[in-house]
């Protein structure tokens, strides 16, 4: 009996494993307060489309941090076989939740840690799995690119992740961490199967129809 549930991807031997881990605790500041988990997409919350992305696409585990609105994400959203945890200083902006994020994956054995973001539906498995296929050892640094210019998913070797958590700050996420390594960033174009918009304001919310 496999110790896997149905929704993990099938684990080949000798393939590393690459946890995907999903930002979702905005608290929709310019959307009045509406937490981003929570926003309604093809009848679910918006976050069990980002968990499924992930898992489509070849990660596993997958980790969640919840950070506004947590208990009513927990109760709303099914979020069955990932890892949810709790940012309490969430409000401080994305680098408080990679922190966290990162610090729940260390122990997992995971090769990297694949960063996705929970307002931007219109990046599908497709993209995410290209940047998967980049990963070549636990110094990888990998991001989708949109025309050239760096966006989301990025995936991050396991051997950088405490120096991606020693300088996340603020609204920064990893962005010192990948100015530093920039000449080892490896790009991977994505812009012919996903667009990499955000879920910010309200107009934004037609985008979710």
């Amino acid at each position: 009996m496999s110790s896997h549930t149905h929704s993990d991807p099938p684990v080949i031997p000798g393939s590393p494993v690459i946890a995907g881990l999903l930002l979702a605790a905005g608290g929709g500041r310019r959307l009045g307060g509406r937490p981003k988990a929570l926003l309604p997409y093809r009848g679910r919350p918006l976050v069990e489309n980002a968990v499924r992305v992930l898992r489509e696409a070849g990660c596993g585990p997958v980790h969640v941090v919840l950070g506004a609105s947590a208990a009513e994400v927990r109760e709303r959203a099914d979020l069955t076989g990932c890892v949810v945890v709790d940012n309490p200083d969430w409000a401080r902006g994305m680098g408080s939740s990679l922190r966290v994020g990162l610090t729940s994956l260390a122990g997992t054995g995971a090769g990297a840690a694949l960063v996705s973001l929970v307002d931007q539906p219109g990046i599908g498995p497709t993209a995410v799995a290209r940047v998967l296929a980049a990963y070549r050892s636990p110094t990888s640094l990998v991001a989708a690119a949109y025309d050239g210019e760096r966006g989301h998913p990025v995936l991050f070797g396991a051997d950088r992740w405490a120096d991606i958590a020693a300088t996340a700050t603020g609204d920064q996420g990893a962005r010192v961490h990948l100015a530093r390594h920039a000449g080892e960033l490896v790009l991977v174009e994505c812009s012919d199967v996903a667009e990499a918009f955000d879920i910010d304001t309200p107009p934004d919310l037609a985008r979710l129809l």
